[in-house]
């Protein structure tokens, strides 16, 4: 009989797309996905595959370069968040449909974060798109997504790997998948000349784009590269931190570690390679043992 599994999907941008090719491991060697928790890009992908519509993410994803994610970056001109999200989140319902959480065929949680409360939100109900819009909120990034009156954010900002909504699961196995994990030697860390990369090339374009916009509508924005590059590597180190303390207080029976320096937060154009990571990363982790 298969073995059943509770999923646990991190959060970590585009590094995320590991998750899809854990999940395919996952169903091509027979084991029953039972419930999944995420966080973030891990709520994201979660959804998509509890929706049913793994494959069609999958193609969409793998066929956007840099400059479809451009497009789909909708400035929102607050200084909550440069981009209101709903390009992405529309493009999804799209793709998808809209549907609620609790008509999907497995129990599913997103998890975002109420800092004003400093609260964890286990978004268990309602709409899927909105679950999801409110647990991708990246700080600065993207602006906060209001759900039943609370003004949500990104749930890495509290739990990275969010084991807990699967505690009271009846499955075999609960496996985690931590996008947080210890940074590995990259080839540019040894060479005398530092290259841009292709998150920094994201960067120009965006930054372009700024620039062709009139005197009057870039008066009115103050966001910042430099600050969010570093604020996103603060918020990355910060969440492997969490992560590690989280895990250890309530670790999964299984966990799988994606150096958290494997991928830029925006690389979304290097999906393909990601996907066939995480596959690779299951079948060296699970393939003995499970």
């Amino acid at each position: 009989m298969a073995k059943t599994i509770s999923l646990v999907l991190g959060s970590g941008g585009a590094r995320g797309l590991v998750h899809v090719g854990v999940i395919r491991w996952l169903i091509e060697h027979g084991y029953q996905i039972k419930s999944i928790s995420g966080c973030s890009v891990g709520a994201l992908i979660g959804g998509v595959y509890a929706a049913g519509k793994l494959d069609e993410f999958e193609e969409w994803i793998t066929s956007i370069d840099q400059s479809d994610m451009t497009m789909l970056l909708d400035f929102s001109w607050q200084s909550s968040g440069m981009f209101k999200g709903d390009k992405i989140i529309d493009s999804l319902r799209q793709l998808i449909g809209e549907i609620a959480i609790e008509d999907l065929p497995i129990p599913y949680t997103a998890v975002a974060a109420n800092v004003a409360e400093e609260k964890e939100i286990w978004l268990k109900s309602g709409s899927l798109f909105d679950a999801i819009r409110a647990s991708i909120s990246l700080p600065l990034f993207f602006t906060p997504h209001v759900i039943n009156g609370e003004e949500l954010i990104d749930g890495g900002v509290l739990n990275p790997v969010p084991i807990a909504p699967t505690f009271g699961d009846n499955t075999d196995v609960t496996i985690a998948v931590n996008l947080g994990g210890e940074p590995e030697l990259l080839k540019q860390e040894v060479t005398p000349v530092s290259l841009p990369t292709k998150e920094s090339n994201l960067h120009d374009k965006v930054a372009h784009f700024i620039d062709n916009l009139g005197n009057n509508v870039k008066s009115k924005m103050s966001f910042n590269f430099a600050a969010y590059d570093i604020a996103n590597q603060a918020f990355d180190a910060m969440q492997s931190t969490i992560a590690r303390q989280k895990l250890a207080a309530y670790p999964a029976d299984i966990t799988l570690e994606v150096p958290r320096n494997a991928c830029g937060t925006l690389e979304f154009e290097r999906s393909k390679e990601m996907i066939d990571r995480g596959y690779h990363l299951a079948q060296a982790t699970l393939g003995n043992r499970l």
